[in-house]
């Protein structure tokens, strides 16, 4: 498992992003998602973030910019997720599904993203 910390762009707007291997699904804070489309589940899912126990209603659609590439796809939207090792506030999660289907692999001794899998399109069998 590893964990890469940067910045994506969604709407023009930049959110302080974890990339997280360790996580299956994306979450997004709910301060964040003004304006994106959010979908209402049936019934409520709880997640363990953070040491925190949270209660999930809705989805969040992302269409967002990393490092430049388009990527789309569906957070969870939880109240808060914590912050980093240097105090900043996460605001985005991508998880490891999200990072398989577009290419994206962590460079951990780097300490960055490696985007040289992301699909010029996609195949399917």
């Amino acid at each position: 498992m590893g964990r890469i910390r940067e910045n994506i762009t969604i709407d023009g707007r930049n959110y302080w992003t974890l990339f997280d291997s360790g996580s299956r699904n994306n979450y997004i804070i709910e301060s964040t998602v003004g304006g994106l489309p959010t979908f209402s589940y049936k019934v409520l899912q709880k997640v363990h973030i953070g040491g925190k126990q949270h209660k999930i209603s809705q989805d969040c659609r992302i269409d967002c910019k990393i490092q430049g590439k388009e990527v789309v796809g569906l957070a969870r939207v939880i109240d808060h997720m914590g912050n980093d090792e240097e105090g900043k506030e996460i605001e985005v999660l991508i998880g490891a599904l999200t990072m398989q289907e577009w290419g994206i692999r962590l460079d951990i001794p780097a300490e960055k993203l490696d985007l040289s899998l992301y699909p010029k399109e996609f195949l399917e069998f």
